[in-house]
């Protein structure tokens, strides 16, 4: 009986889904969204599913496509395939582990087209991920960003939830009304994300926000 208790007392594994983006790409997300103001942008996410726990994304790289201030159209999957045939040719073994865009100044969440492009991407993979990146809001220190995947709904009807986790990491944040309001916890989840920048890889991303700065005095003077 004791036995019996003792392991079901166990610790249990962190069962929290988190994304890891490199700070590659985070870079070239942050300095494509701001290139893009204030229209939408959207590119493609490159890496690998490291264990059922772990998406690991490790460089990114931009798409056309005609978007407005508050959607942006499917995926160019002609493009699409070119460039992961260039990146085969080149040694580049990584697959599409999600997509994407930015929110200029209007926070982060999914709106219906954005669902409906994140279900064509979960179509190809079941854990792919949608990245959300707002550039305006994102300043110094601080970068406004977050990661979401639909929920199944056959598993609602089912009373099932979306994914077991034995971990509040990914809740500790208070979701915004928008965020809300646009089916937060409805329609799709949200997942961790964790971005690790080294002394060098932090002043590269501190220099992104003071060149622009600069950039800006200048033209006001």
């Amino acid at each position: 009986m004791g036995g019996q208790a003792q392991s079901s007392d166990a610790p249990l594994n962190d069962t929290a889904e988190q994304i890891h983006i490199s700070s590659l790409s985070l870079l070239k997300m942050l300095k494509h969204g701001r290139a893009g103001v204030p229209m939408e942008v959207m590119g493609l996410m490159l890496g690998s599913f490291i264990d059922e726990h772990t998406v690991r994304c490790v460089d990114v790289f931009a798409m056309p496509q005609s978007g407005t201030g508050v959607s942006v159209e499917a995926v160019d999957s002609v493009f699409q395939q070119k460039m992961l045939d260039m990146l085969k040719m080149t040694g580049r073994q990584e697959e599409v582990v999600g997509w994407y865009h930015s929110h200029p100044g209007f926070g982060c969440w999914l709106s219906g087209v954005d669902m409906g492009t994140q279900h064509s991407f979960e179509m190809l993979h079941p854990r792919a991920v949608a990245v959300v990146v707002d550039p305006i809001q994102s300043v110094k220190g601080k970068v406004v960003i977050d990661a979401f995947r639909l929920i199944n709904p056959q598993m609602v009807m089912l009373g099932k939830e979306p994914r077991q986790t034995t971990s509040n990491i990914g809740y500790l944040e208070k979701p915004s009304i928008t965020a809300l309001v646009h089916g937060l916890n409805r329609s799709y989840y949200k997942l961790g994300i964790n971005y690790r920048k080294n002394e060098l890889e932090q002043k590269m991303l501190l220099n992104l926000y003071f060149s622009e700065e600069f950039q800006a005095q200048s033209q006001m003077e």
